[in-house]
């Protein structure tokens, strides 16, 4: 059985030039089309993040559920930092079951603001590992932050299944460590939370690369997280490459990636092509090479 990924498509962000404009207009087209385009793609869920909304959250948030609802039936990711908007966004939510909060910080006052919401409309969390000091250093502090997560989720009356450990991906250009940090607590999910799944934020680990070469570094990691079990990811739905991974089309390239992450390398002089760019991909993104923007030409 090829291993999948359920995609959600973060394309409709208010830092999008097509959607963000629209967002701002109030203009239902872009965003449908949008909505249309992701869903065509293959996506399990649409996220739709409108930022922190400061002046109109609580107007927004409702309107881009129903201008999406409109014309798909996927499942909505409801992202964004403003508490009232995202409670207002549930109150109008058509699949509230289906849907996902997106997110709650392992932060005292974001929990208590947002599990309650979460809670009262049986949705999904995406539980980002980002605590009171920000960034976690290394995997013992992301399982510290899941453990409060955990808790505050579990008396709010969120189960298990409905948890989405979010380990944060950080830009390889900050080095390897931080990366490998986010596998590490992967692996030891399960241990601490049965039965919850998790996501990540994809295209966080390309982010300040030149804009040609993200895709190599957002496939190649995609695949090294669903060695240790990642269940979804927010992804650019509009690479076909990302979309093949996601339903277990690359089986050759997850096994080479998956091969190599177990300590077998290929001779590289055997592969080309994709196989090629995965190899030299994984080996910036595990810290075996030290990565610079020409890793792909050594």
């Amino acid at each position: 059985m090829a291993q999948t990924v359920k995609a959600i498509a973060e394309s409709i962000n208010i830092m999008g030039k097509r959607s963000g404009t629209a967002m701002k207009e109030r203009n239902p087209g872009p965003i449908q089309e949008m909505a249309k385009e992701e869903t065509a793609a293959g996506s399990t869920y649409l996220d739709l993040n409108i930022g922190p909304a400061r002046k109109d959250g609580q107007e927004l948030m409702p309107w881009m559920v129903e201008t999406v609802e409109a014309v798909s039936d996927l499942p909505l990711v409801l992202d964004t930092t403003n508490v009232e908007a995202m409670a207002a966004g549930f109150k109008v939510v058509k699949n509230k079951t289906d849907a996902v909060l997106n997110s709650i910080m392992a932060r005292p006052e974001r929990m208590e603001a947002l599990v309650p919401i979460a809670a009262e409309a049986g949705c999904s969390v995406v539980a980002l590992l980002w605590g009171p000091e920000g960034m976690p250093r290394d995997s013992n502090e992301r399982a510290a932050l899941s453990v409060d997560l955990l808790m505050a989720l579990t008396e709010g009356g969120v189960p298990n299944e409905k948890m989405l450990f979010d380990p944060i991906a950080s830009p390889i250009t900050l080095g390897a460590d931080q990366t490998l940090a986010g596998l590490e607590f992967l692996s030891m999910l399960q241990d601490i939370a049965p039965g919850a799944g998790s996501t990540i934020g994809l295209s966080n680990v390309s982010n300040g690369v030149a804009e040609h070469l993200r895709k190599y570094l957002d496939r190649t990691y995609l695949i090294m997280l669903m060695k240790h079990g990642l269940t979804t990811a927010i992804v650019n739905a509009y690479d076909d490459e990302i979309m093949a991974i996601c339903k277990g089309e690359r089986q050759n390239l997850v096994d080479l990636v998956h091969g190599m992450m177990d300590g077998n390398d290929p001779d590289p002089a055997s592969l080309s092509g994709a196989e090629l760019e995965h190899y030299k991909t994984y080996k910036a993104l595990s810290g075996q090479t030290v990565f610079s923007e020409s890793w792909l030409e050594l």
